[in-house]
Parts: structure tokens; sequence; C-alpha cells
């Protein structure tokens, strides 16, 4: 009698786990949707490098709270691969990223990042021995069909910074790419450290990197020749200001800590269709807000694109990922 109302607990405090691990995904995912439009709004006053360093300043203040108390013995191997998350994760995916927005639009780059789901699914069948059904390899197809009709049907005829440009477009896509690389990376080391663990040394080391790459750009200057900018402060604005410690807590502290912690709960390729809030929500901010413009192609392309990763990542699959640590 006991042991069948322990499993009638259990039962209910999984069920419970998992309708909060996946609207820990859906926040993480809205969140995620506002990072291009808050980096858009700062790359106004400041160069990329600057811009993607005060961000993840502000991440790490704001992960400091939670990681408090909580420290994780790693070993060598899991040392490398943190330190190799971190580095695709922060310095590599962020500066390719946000120079590709600098480049183009935020409608344009946040349609794009809608493939993340299908490029995980393709990573995971390569690297993680996951295997895809013929479903899922067209979806795999539709979804590149769709990310070649943003990038080459985007309304050109715009002026100014808001136009966007294919070399634009390709740094968003060799983003997408170093963000799977992360996620691969860190997927191994949740299944033996908590989410808070895992999140907090991948912030904090990427960031460090981060001091190291800028800070050698600087040193070097006189002899590469770079336009690198001295570190803006006195005369950034106080919206500027705003935009930065937003997409720093907000959209990257918060949300990767959401997304490590939801997919403890849930199956993660259930939790991928989360990921297609971002490209929705950021195509949204950026024609209302910023009166960019999407041609009809790139529409359609962006239809193709969340119709592939939302018949991908809802369809059936066999198995439910174990909840390791809290």
């Amino acid at each position: 009698m006991c042991d069948s109302k322990r499993v009638a607990q259990q039962a209910e405090t999984g069920g419970q786990f998992r309708f909060l691990g996946y609207g820990a995904c859906a926040l993480a995912g809205t969140l995620w949707g506002t990072g291009f439009y808050w980096g858009r709004l700062a790359l106004n006053e400041m160069s990329v490098e600057w811009m993607v360093l005060y961000r993840f300043l502000f991440a790490c203040l704001g992960m400091a709270p939670v990681i408090f108390g909580r420290r994780g013995r790693l070993t060598r191997d899991e040392m490398r691969t943190m330190l190799l998350a971190a580095a695709f994760g922060v310095p590599i995916q962020f500066l390719l990223q946000f120079h590709g927005l600098a480049l183009t639009t935020v409608s344009h780059a946040s349609l794009m990042v809608g493939g993340m789901p299908v490029l995980l699914a393709a990573g995971a069948a390569l690297f993680a021995g996951e295997r895809l059904d013929a479903v899922g390899w067209l979806a795999l197809c539709a979804s590149t069909v769709g990310a070649a009709m943003v990038v080459l049907g985007g309304n050109r005829e715009t002026t100014g910074r808001e136009t966007p440009t294919l070399e634009g477009d390709v740094l968003v896509i060799l983003s997408l790419f170093a963000a799977l690389a992360w996620i691969l990376l860190s997927k191994k080391l949740l299944q033996t450290h908590s989410a808070p663990v895992v999140t907090g040394y991948t912030i904090y080391s990427g960031m460090v990197m981060l001091l190291v790459w800028i800070g050698g750009s600087l040193l070097l200057r006189p002899w590469t020749h770079q336009s690198l900018e001295p570190m803006p402060f006195a005369h950034v604005s106080a919206t500027a200001w705003m935009a930065l410690a937003i997409s720093g807590v907000m959209c990257t502290a918060i949300t990767t800590l959401l997304w490590n912690w939801g997919i403890h709960h849930v199956p993660a390729s259930r939790a991928g269709v989360f990921l297609n809030i971002e490209p929705v929500v950021g195509s949204v901010l950026g024609v209302e807000l910023l009166g960019e413009k999407l041609g009809p192609y790139a529409w359609l392309g962006g239809a193709l694109i969340l119709a592939a990763a939302i018949t991908l990542t809802t369809r059936g699959h066999e198995t439910e990922p174990a909840v390791i640590l809290e």
C-alpha cells in the first residue's frame, strides 16, 4: 500500500516537473526572441565586440546569486568539454551572430534562427547516434530551402543600416552551427551536473575568453591595423545601458538557466519546439518596432523554416531523458 502511494506521489511530482519544464522552455524561447532587438539598440552606439562584452558582464552579474555556493567538481575531461562549450557558446557564437546582425535586419536574423531545432536534430543524428526517418529528412530539406529564401528573398530596397545583406545573413547562419556545438557539448555536462553549475561555469568561462580576445585585439591593434574602438562608457545612453542589462540578465543568464533546467524534466526533442518562439518574437519586434520590411519570399521562407521545425519536434519520440539533478 505504501509502495503504491509512493509511486503515485512520484508520478504526480513528475507530472508537475514536466509542466514546469515546458513552461521554463517556453519562457526561455520567448526571452531569447527579444535578444536581437535589444542587441540592435546597443549596436547603434558601440561596436559588436563591446556590445557582446557588456552583455556578458551583465550576464555574469545575473548568474552570481544563482551559482553562489554551488560548486561542481569537474573532471579533466569534463573541464575540457566545458571550455569547448564556452568557446562555441559565447565568443564564437555571439561575435558571429551580432556581426551578422550589424549587416542585416532583426527580422531577417530572427527568421533564420527558426532553423535551429532542425539543425539540432541533424546534429544529433550525425554526432549522437539518433536516427531520423523520411519525414525528418524531408523537414530538414524544407528548412534548408526556407533559409535560402530568407537570405535571397529579403527586401533590399531599404536604405541605411536596416538593409539586409548576404554577408550578414551568412554570418547568422554560421553562428547557428556554433550554437549547435554548444548545445551538444552542454548536453554531455548536464548528464552529471546541475543546470546552474553548467550554466554558470559556461558563462563565466566564456566571459574570460571574451576578455582575452578583445584585450588581445587592442594590444595587437598597432600591428594588425584593426579598427576596434576604445571602450565606450561615458557617452553611452541610458537606452543602450538598459538594452545591455536586459539582454545580459534576461536574454542570456536567465534564458540559458531556464533552458538547461527545463530539458532536465521534458524530452529534449519536444522542448525544441519552443525554440520556434524565438524567430516569431524577433521578427514581430523587428517589423513592428524597428520599421523593418520583409519581402514575400522571405516570409514564405520563414514559414517553411517554422513548419519544418514544428513537424520535426512535435512528432512522437520513443524515450524521455531522465531527470538527473535538481
